[in-house]
């Protein structure tokens, strides 16, 4: 199947009037241009359909996080069709129906397991359930793509890599940190050019608005979401091997506290941790729930990449005190620095990836490996970590 096939015969479509999903953006009174927390954040892209109309149909089922709104909307962005949802909330079926309105409601996720034309299942359930549902979905025949964790447990690792293994289907993670977000994904571009020589070091800062109010009980119960390290330290780690190229990581050091929330004694408001990969190259991760209701965003998060040959720095989603918008790429080099505002000229291009992965089996957009592994590490952060509060 060709990519760029596919992208001409849907804008041939689409010049021909075809009807093509209705796609979020920042404007839509629902999803704010910025949102007050990361639970709410849905970067709006271009539509660029890697397939026609119809041709890749999904579903969305346990709408637990509000990650599965920006897990969808890229996919739609991309071409897929949400056919169905499924949630025991007539509630969040609601909101969602109105979001995607070609949704159907599903009775059961057997139902949607029974539908043969559905290609991939997305959901965002409750962080320790995440695992054994997607070993249900690939035993059920179909490819799953959860919201990040993946997994809480390494006995739920284990069990997931057994059930791809047996059934060849794909247990695909949003790592939304890098995957939605224009100047991480131009920032791996910019590595794989060689534009700062060899990656020696990775440093991620991962700040996020807690927004107390809005969150779930589950949301504060170690079982239930893993901890912090386990929680936003999955997506630093897959940066880390994104960036370096690694395959492997020893945790080195990690360290959790909840400085806070002290209503809340099983969060961990707060976490550390340090990795050194098997190619040699080193990682620091700082991950807290400590955003300032003053900030204009949910979080500064930014990243650091040291080559042999330069560095770049990573704004993610503002430019603190002068600009409230994201995407700014800082890089500097042997020709001299230089800033680059990456917003609207990288896009969201791993759906498309994904989407074509799932129909020809390859891995374009991830290799399970790689997702898999980054779930790993910070389940060894996790477990390793050292309590800085009583």
């Amino acid at each position: 199947m060709n990519r760029r096939h596919f992208i001409s015969q849907a804008a041939t479509l689409v010049a021909a009037g075809a009807v093509i999903p209705r796609v979020l953006t920042a404007a839509d009174s629902t999803v704010p241009a910025v949102p007050v927390s990361g639970m709410n954040y849905s970067p709006a892209g271009v539509f660029r359909p890697v397939v026609k109309p119809g041709e890749f149909p999904i579903a969305a089922v346990h709408l637990d996080h509000g990650h599965i709104i920006a897990m969808c909307n890229g996919l739609v962005e991309a071409g897929a069709t949400v056919k169905w949802v499924f949630d025991p909330d007539p509630e969040k079926v609601r909101a969602f129906r109105q979001k995607f309105p070609s949704a159907k409601e599903a009775r059961s996720l057997d139902e949607i397991l029974g539908d043969a034309e559905i290609r991939l299942v997305a959901a965002a359930a409750v962080t320790s359930l995440r695992g054994p549902l997607g070993c249900r979905v690939v035993e059920g025949g179909k490819d799953y793509f959860t919201d990040k964790a993946p997994v809480t447990s390494f006995e739920q690792l284990v069990q997931a890599k057994e059930a791809v293994a047996r059934t060849g289907r794909k247990f695909m993670v949003y790592y939304g940190e890098r995957l939605h977000n224009e100047s991480a994904m131009y920032a791996l571009d910019l590595i794989r050019q060689g534009a700062v020589g060899r990656v020696i070091q990775v440093t991620s800062l991962a700040p996020h608005r807690l927004s107390k109010a809005s969150r779930p009980a589950w949301f504060f119960e170690r079982a239930k979401y893993g901890g912090v390290l386990c929680d936003i330290g999955s997506h630093q780690f897959e940066q880390f091997l994104a960036y370096s190229g690694a395959q492997d990581a020893n945790v080195i050091q990690a360290a959790v506290g909840n400085f806070a929330n002290p209503d809340y004694p099983e969060f961990e408001d707060y976490g550390e941790a340090s990795l050194v990969a098997d190619n040699g190259t080193s990682n620091f991760i700082r991950v807290d729930w400590l955003t300032p209701d003053g900030l204009s965003n949910w979080g500064d998060g930014r990243t650091f990449i040291l080559g042999t040959k330069g560095f770049i720095e990573l704004r993610k989603y503002l430019d603190l005190a002068r600009d409230k918008t994201g995407n700014h790429v800082f890089i500097a080099d042997g020709q001299g620095e230089r800033q680059i505002d990456v917003s609207g000229k990288v896009g969201y291009r791993f759906f498309g990836e994904l989407i074509l992965d799932c129909l020809n089996r390859t891995e374009l957009a991830m290799t399970q490996a790689h997702a898999f592994k980054a779930a790993e590490l910070a389940l060894k952060a996790q477990a390793a970590a050292r309590r800085l509060t009583g």
